[in-house]
């Protein structure tokens, strides 16, 4: 940046010892950019490792906490972040809602899911856009990739244990069956959306708890 204001530092040009005052500049520069890069390294480590200390904690207690969904995706996609900057980006659209009252170990697994199937039903390439909004006491999660879409035809059989258009090694068949299961549990629904060709939407319904004022 000195060239933005040369005047300034001209009689660091005429001193004697110029060549020895802008090689400590130039050292003292490098210094400082890696001083960053480091910081910023830092940083994203500690995010990964707080995701994954989040992603395998067990709720021991059995009991249902109140959690941000927001938290909750922003986990998941932390994990997923080495395949995500591969190829595909990601579109958040998040409102303010209040928390669900639900395990949050197991929503992590709901989102776990949803995503891995977009990534692969756009195979590595392609847009996942995320919102959550709330309507009529529910949040509403919505995952929606530009994939391949779902067949009409397999359609209703998605969410049976075992049923998978995967070739053999790749799916158990399980994955979806495992989110309808989680997302009963929590008193919610799920809906799809999909058009072959265009992409797939899936919307996670969970009921809001109503706090009481005493």
């Amino acid at each position: 940046g000195l060239q933005d204001s040369i005047s300034d530092y001209l009689l660091l040009l005429k001193h004697p010892e110029r060549n020895l005052i802008f090689e400590s500049a130039k050292n003292i520069a490098n210094i400082v950019n890696s001083t960053h890069n480091i910081n910023m390294a830092v940083d994203k480590v500690a995010k990964i490792i707080y995701a994954l200390k989040s992603f395998s904690r067990v709720n021991n207690t059995d009991e249902m906490v109140n959690f941000q969904l927001k938290e909750s995706i922003e986990i998941v996609l932390t994990i997923y972040h080495n395949q995500i900057k591969q190829g595909i980006d990601i579109i958040r659209k998040y409102e303010e809602i209040p928390d669900v009252f639900c395990f949050p170990d197991e929503l992590n697994q709901i989102w776990t899911n949803l995503i891995h199937n977009s990534i692969q039903a756009m195979k590595n390439r392609g847009t996942i856009t995320i919102s959550i909004r709330q309507a009529n006491k529910y949040a509403i999660v919505s995952i929606a990739d530009n994939g391949h879409g779902i067949p009409e035809s397999i359609l209703p059989k998605i969410f049976d244990p075992f049923f998978t258009t995967k070739p053999a090694g790749e799916g158990s068949g399980l994955g979806l069956g495992i989110v309808k299961r989680i997302i009963d549990k929590h008193n919610g629904r799920i809906e799809v959306k999909t058009e072959v060709g265009v992409g797939t939407e899936f919307l996670v319904y969970f009921p809001i708890r109503e706090v009481s004022n005493e």
